[in-house]
C-alpha cells in the first residue's frame, strides 16, 4: 500500500517522514517504519521525534539496543539542545550519549583516586541533574534505587523519576531553602559552580555539606584557569568572573550564567565552609578535559 499519496503536500520533509512511519507503525509495518524513521532523524525538525518513535517500539536503529540503558530524551533538554545546534556535532544523538558515558568514567577514575568504587556506594545524589544526559548511565551501574536526582527545574526531576526509575526533588534557587531528604553516600555536583554568581557560590558549597552523610564525599566541578584562557576571560583579584549567560533557557541567567573561578579562589572557599581538612584529591581539567574536579570529605 503507498502511505506517501493521501500525505500533506505542504509538509517538511521531516514531518512527511514522520506521518508515513506512523501509518506503517499502525500497519504493522516496523521494518518499514524503521527505514523511514532513520531518514527522519536526519532532519532537524524531526530528529527527536523519530528518535522518540525508534526507543518507544525498540526499531532498528534504537540506541536502548545498541548501549543497554534508557535512551529517551526529553524535549525540554538544553543539554541535547546544546548538541544538537553545536557546529561541531555532527551526530548529536550519538554525541550527547556518549558525553554521559564519559562522564561516568570519570567520576569513576576520581572516586578510586580516594578508595570509595563508585559500584561499592549505598546512595548518590545527582544534584543539579538536568534531563538525565548522565543520569541514565548512573542507573545502569547502581540500579535506580541507589540513585537520587535534585533540579530546579521541576519538570526535569519529573522527567528522569518517570523515565529513569529514580528518586527525585526539587531544588531551590536560594541555598538555604533547599530540603534534603536523607543525606548520602556521594553527592555528585558537575557543572553547577560553573554557573553560579558570586552571591551563591559559597553558600551553595556550604549547603551541600548538609546534604553528604558522615565519611561522605562531595564530587563538583568547576571552570578552571585553562577554561577561562580558552574563553579569553579575565579573573578578578579574587580569581572569580562570571557572565549572565549561558545554554539554559529554563534559569535565569542572572542566577544561573557561566562562572570562573581560579584553583586558589576555590581552595579558600573550601576552607571556609567545611576546613581545609576536608579536601580528599583535586584534578585540575578533568571532565571533559576542561574543567577542574574536587572531591570532598565529611568528617
Amino acid at each position: 500500500m503507498n502511505t506517501t499519496s493521501s500525505l500533506p503536500t505542504d509538509l517538511s520533509e521531516g514531518q512527511r517522514l514522520l506521518k508515513e512511519a506512523s501509518q506503517l507503525l499502525e500497519q504493522g509495518d516496523r521494518a518499514g517504519a524503521a527505514q523511514v524513521l532513520l531518514r527522519a532523524r536526519s532532519e532537524n525538525d524531526a530528529l527527536l521525534q523519530a528518535h522518540e518513535l525508534i526507543e518507544t517500539h525498540g526499531l532498528v536503529g534504537s540506541f536502548s539496543n545498541i548501549m543497554g540503558l534508557e535512551c529517551r530524551i526529553s524535549p525540554q533538554d538544553d543539554i541535547f539542545g546544546f548538541f544538537r545546534g553545536h557546529p561541531s556535532s555532527r551526530n548529536p544523538l550519538r554525541d550527547y550519549f556518549a558525553d554521559g558515558w564519559r562522564t561516568l568514567s570519570e567520576l569513576m577514575l576520581l572516586l578510586e583516586a580516594v578508595d570509595k568504587p563508585l559500584l561499592r556506594t549505598a546512595s548518590v545524589l545527582e544534584f543539579a541533574s538536568g534531563h538525565g544526559r548522565f543520569t541514565r548511565h548512573l542507573v545502569k551501574a547502581l540500579g535506580a534505587e541507589r540513585v537520587t536526582v535534585s533540579d530546579i527545574v521541576i519538570d526535569a526531576v519529573d522527567f528522569s523519576k518517570q523515565t529513569f526509575g529514580v528518586q527525585g526533588f526539587a531544588s531551590a534557587s536560594v541555598p538555604e531553602q533547599v530540603r534534603w531528604p536523607q543525606q548520602y553516600e556521594l553527592v555528585f555536583v558537575l557543572s553547577l559552580f560553573s554557573h553560579l554568581p558570586r552571591s551563591t557560590w559559597t553558600r551553595w558549597l556550604q549547603v551541600l555539606r548538609d546534604a553528604v552523610a558522615p565519611g561522605g564525599l562531595l564530587v563538583f566541578s568547576t571552570h578552571g584557569v585553562k577554561a577561562a584562557d580558552f574563553d579569553s576571560v579575565t579573573l578578578d583579584d579574587d580569581g572569580f568572573f562570571f557572565a549572565p549567560s549561558s545554554e539554559s533557557n529554563a534559569i535565569d541567567a542572572n542566577e544561573y550564567g557561566t562562572a570562573f573561578t581560579s584553583e586558589r579562589f576555590v581552595l579558600e572557599r573550601i576552607a571556609e565552609t567545611w576546613g581545609s581538612d576536608a579536601l580528599r584529591h583535586r584534578s585540575l581539567v578533568h571532565f571533559w578535559n576542561h574543567q577542574d574536579a574536587y572531591v570532598l570529605q565529611r568528617l
